[in-house]
């Protein structure tokens, strides 16, 4: 099912090109002069077959070219009345977006010359989870238009990253300038002294006066000293050729021109002391989850998985479009992809065919088991988490890592489940026990992650399971007295899932404390939380509130603060209910944890601390 958006091009700014048919095909119709020759080819594909010519525009296009494709969005919703929520009489049009071939394939046909083709795709600046294979019909522009296209914005691009190239110099000559000024201010204020002293002969008065008159020119020259040189400094400029007063001579001039002249070392002393007890709001590092990765990886890892092999996926009464490749068994693809996967929500088998799953339900169904395997571990409401032991359930874990590959781009896990536990949580009503997501953990960390890899089915986002996930795996880390942390590095969505819940439940915390104690170590909120201490300095400069000041970290939290962070960063439903988890660690041969709370250190009024 589609939606329907306005339609713009990426590429508005580059007028569109004559629908004319090119001469420069035919040569005997080419003129002399060169520019008469460059003419723009239709904006629509030429038709296939006999006589259609040849040159790049000549279907089948070939693969690394870049045309214009009008882009529809799938919805898997429909309206009340049971219609699409796309209407095809609507007057906005899809927005149509510059495209990279990255595969293509013929379409079934009767004729040799009347064949079809179909394309693998790729939006520029959209993520790589929205590529699709496409037909003729979405087809805007050939790729003799989109590759100028995609030239004339590379070469806009380029211009913009001098631009800011330029800027940032600019802004590094104004930095310069300014810390000239301020130095020049500080050599003045050191010869007044030395003058007022009767420390300099006439020689070196001499040679200090050239010296400060040159200073002060600079200073007074330069555009990037906006507002540094005062008044007084502008006396000085402007009676630098005169004699220097000594100081029975200052005396006798009075308060006022001493004082003018006195100001520019209580600045330049001010600014100094600035620059001691400086302030500053510490930014919030950006997450990178191509992290671990160099280039050749990059690429190696994005020409195997560039093509998905499954259009869709059905898990019980959903239907879901997938985002990336998946290595599943060639036995399920012998011509290399499919288009639909049918699971069984409860066994999580695969099947190429619909028949399949509903003659192996009608055999399994009757054995009474609607839920995952594995030990139920939590239950409130509608909201129930299995507990399945990778080792226990090898090929259920298996094919749970299969799918979560069809919408998590770097998720390396397939085979080796004997180390993780997974956690399922599953939507309860009186047909049984529907999976809407799951997260895995390995049963011992050296690192102290508490998650390895955590998925919502897209059918079921945007419900808030995504972060009841996350707050389950820190209610085991409680229940096991331990910190910990996500494995790193985080997708996309990952980030989007964490920082929410890191942000809300640390300002959440400091609200309710900030009654009963003026101050606290970061540790203090790492043994309540179980959050890992570099996962709350990352939030603390996510909200802005951790301060530098003179070499120590402290957390400027007052409760106006707090209370108005609270309401930017609320704790949302669902939420974990302790007391509805019967649960015990999972036991393992190390004697000693370094990732145990008892073993963290006390806090120290010599830490980072908090003023609440």
């Amino acid at each position: 099912m589609t939606s329907s958006h306005s339609s713009k091009t990426i590429s508005d700014s580059i007028p569109r090109k004559s629908s004319r048919p090119s001469s420069i095909l035919n040569p005997d119709k080419l003129s002399k002069n060169p520019s008469a020759n460059l003419t723009a080819p239709s904006p629509r594909p030429p038709a296939s077959g006999p006589g259609s010519g040849k040159g790049i525009d000549v279907q089948p296009f070939s693969r690394g070219s870049v045309i214009e494709v009008r882009y529809i969005q799938r919805h898997d919703e429909t309206n009340d009345d049971g219609s699409d929520w796309f209407a095809s009489d609507s007057d906005e049009e899809a927005p149509v977006y510059l495209c990279d071939i990255i595969d293509r394939a013929p379409l079934p046909s009767n004729t040799k010359h009347d064949k079809r083709w179909k394309y693998y795709v790729h939006y520029r600046d959209l993520n790589r989870r929205m590529d699709e294979w496409i037909m003729e019909d979405r087809i805007v522009s050939p790729p003799s238009v989109g590759n100028a296209k995609a030239r004339a914005l590379k070469r806009k691009k380029e211009e913009e990253e001098r631009e800011k190239v330029r800027k940032e110099r600019a802004a590094g000559e104004k930095r310069r300038s300014l810390m000239m000024a301020v130095s020049g201010r500080k050599k003045i204020a050191e010869e007044e002294d030395a003058v007022v002293s009767g420390e300099d002969d006439a020689n070196s008065t001499e040679e200090r006066r050239k010296s400060r008159r040159s200073v002060l020119r600079r200073v007074a020259s330069s555009e990037s000293t906006d507002g540094l040189l005062d008044a007084a400094g502008s006396q000085l400029l402007a009676e630098g050729n005169e004699t220097r007063l000594t100081r029975r001579q200052r005396r006798k001039t009075g308060d006022g021109e001493i004082a003018a002249q006195e100001s520019i070392v209580d600045n330049s002393q001010a600014e100094e002391h600035f620059v001691v007890d400086v302030v500053t709001t510490l930014a919030a590092p950006t997450l990178d989850e191509h992290e671990g990765m160099d280039e050749a990886a990059l690429k190696e890892h994005e020409e195997v998985t560039k093509v998905k092999n499954v259009a869709t996926l059905e898990l019980g009464q959903y239907q879901m479009d997938t985002w990336y490749f998946s290595p599943l068994p060639k036995e399920l693809m012998p011509r290399g992809m499919i288009d639909v996967l049918y699971v069984d929500e409860f066994s999580l088998n695969f099947f190429t065919r619909k028949v399949e799953l509903q003659r192996f339900q009608e055999r399994e169904l009757k054995k009474g088991r609607r839920h995952p395997p594995g030990n139920e571990i939590y239950r409130c409401g509608n909201l129930s988490m299995f507990e399945v032991d990778g080792f226990e359930e090898r090929i259920y874990c298996q094919n749970l890592c299969y799918i979560a590959k069809l919408f998590l781009d770097h998720k390396t896990l397939y085979f080796d489940v004997d180390p993780f536990l997974f956690y399922v949580l599953c939507e309860v009503d009186e047909r049984g026990y529907h999976p809407v997501g799951y997260y895995s953990k390995e049963k011992y960390s050296d690192v102290g992650y508490n998650l390895a890899c955590i998925l919502t089915f897209p059918a079921h986002q945007r419900k808030g399971y995504g972060r009841f996930l996350i707050s389950f795996s820190y209610e085991l880390s409680k229940k096991e007295e331990k910190v910990g942390s996500p494995e790193k590095p985080m997708s996309d969505l990952g980030q989007q899932a964490y920082i929410p819940y890191w942000t809300s439940t640390i300002v959440d915390f400091l609200l309710n404390q900030s009654g009963e104690s003026r101050s606290m170590s970061i540790m203090d909120i790492v043994k309540q939380t179980s959050i890992m201490a570099e996962d709350i300095i990352f939030a603390l400069n996510t909200l802005g509130i951790l301060k530098f000041v003179n070499g120590v970290y402290f957390i400027s939290a007052e409760r106006t603060k707090l209370e108005e962070l609270a309401k930017k960063h609320p704790i949302k439903e669902p939420r974990v209910d302790p007391s509805k988890l019967h649960w015990t660690p999972y036991l393992t041969d190390v004697k000693r944890d370094k990732f145990s709370i008892s073993s963290k250190k006390a806090s120290v009024e010599a830490d980072s601390g908090t003023v609440l």
